[in-house]
């Protein structure tokens, strides 16, 4: 497995950022493994989010991007929700499913079809694949969210002094912008995700999880009842979990086979 660390200025960002790759590209000769499932096929990327308060670091768990032959990017996000805050360098959606897949593209030759590009992420990033996935179904193929912070509701309904126990209003206001107003924005990825069927768009394959101990859990399970409800195909599953590593590594360990079998 080659492991790259990358800088680069962000037009976008307006700054200099830098992300995470990991290549299998250097299977060993001299050790055969039987669990390869490459059959000569292209190689696949995956773009890998992290939560709230995390950086880039990579979370596949055991050899799967060797055993199925995918690439995977992983940027940081900050504390973004991986969507296009009102204020200048902070439009992470933007960074995410243009700036950084071109840049992919251009350099590594990967992602060059939906059909080959996945995302998922965990938390906050789980609510960023699902968000990117919507944004740029023409970009990305299939969705893995996990335990996805899909507070975007609550948010809509904070007035200016409040807040949850995670952080105030002033920091959802710079993520998602004015709340009164985000029911009709792309930043809320259920009237996204409305505009885009009503564009004719083709929606990216979606698997989701959560644990049933995890404190997003009714979140999880509203935004299943509203796909469900639009009759958008996908998968939802919960399990014995809580909000941590251990859940996300063992559905991804799940979902990961599934996405990629193809």
């Amino acid at each position: 497995m080659a492991d790259l660390s990358i800088r680069f200025y962000s037009d976008v960002l307006k700054r200099d950022v830098s992300f995470l790759m990991q290549i299998p590209n250097d299977i060993r000769r001299d050790f055969p493994r039987n669990d390869l499932k490459r059959d000569d096929k292209p190689m696949k990327t995956l773009f890998l989010l992290h939560g709230y308060s995390g950086a880039a670091f990579n979370w596949v768990p055991g050899n799967l991007a060797e055993q199925y032959n995918f690439a995977v990017v992983i940027p940081t996000g900050e504390n973004s929700f991986w969507i296009d805050g009102p204020a200048t360098g902070r439009q992470f959606a933007t960074f995410l499913g243009v700036e950084l897949l071109e840049y992919v593209r251009k350099t590594f030759n990967l992602a060059m079809s939906a059909d080959d590009t996945y995302i998922m992420g965990f938390s906050m990033g789980g609510f960023g694949a699902l968000h990117t996935g919507f944004a740029y179904p023409e970009k990305f193929g299939k969705v893995i969210a996990l335990s996805s912070a899909l507070i975007h509701n609550e948010v809509a309904k904070m007035k200016e002094g409040e807040g949850n126990p995670v952080a105030n209003y002033d920091y959802y206001r710079m993520c998602f912008g004015d709340p009164a107003k985000l029911k009709e924005s792309d930043n809320n990825p259920e009237y996204l995700m409305k505009k885009q069927v009503a564009a004719g768009k083709k929606l990216p394959d979606i698997w989701m999880a959560c644990g049933t101990e995890d404190f997003l859990l009714e979140r999880n399970r509203e935004f299943h009842k509203f796909l469900e409800d639009e009759g958008v195909k996908h998968v939802y599953q919960e399990g014995p979990g809580i909000h941590d590593m251990n859940f996300w590594q063992e559905w991804a360990g799940k979902f990961i086979p599934e996405a990629f079998k193809d």
